[in-house]
């Protein structure tokens, strides 16, 4: 066995963000409201089912997010899980600025975040969790509907 040219720890971002690029992914869309009853949301791929008794599922974001204090003030939100057919809404909402609402169906769900019409699941959930790990936020939900 042959020995590591750079050890674990001095891996850089750049050479982490190319080597988890070639995980492949679901996509989805994470919304919430703010305070004022403005919508937000942003493109994830950042998603996983944590436990099915009680259900949660856990997502990240970025500390340097835009969308970092309307997540952390709300108390829910809604996860968006697309299809392949949506590919461009996933890049809207994954644009910084703007509008991303603009022009997307939405409904608004039961927790009242709005739900992209036409997402393959739409899991709203209540914010159970929120821990700062390295540089993100990890947000803990239970999930209330689907």
């Amino acid at each position: 066995m042959g020995g590591l040219e750079t050890p674990a720890q001095e891996l850089g971002p750049a050479a982490m963000r190319s080597a988890m690029s070639r995980y492949a992914t679901g996509v989805c869309i994470v919304t919430t409201v703010a305070d004022d009853g403005t919508p937000a949301g942003l493109t994830i791929t950042s998603f996983n089912s944590l436990s099915l008794e009680p259900p949660l599922i856990l997502w990240s974001l970025g500390l340097n997010s835009s969308n970092l204090d309307v997540f952390r003030s709300s108390d829910r939100f809604a996860i968006n899980i697309l299809g392949v057919e949506m590919v461009e809404v996933a890049r809207q909402f994954a644009r910084s600025g703007g509008d991303k609402f603009a022009g997307v169906p939405v409904v608004t769900g039961r927790c009242d975040v709005p739900l992209i019409a036409g997402a393959l699941v739409q899991l709203e959930c209540l914010t159970e969790e929120q821990y700062p790990v390295g540089d993100h936020i990890l947000f803990i939900g239970r999930v209330v509907g689907a």
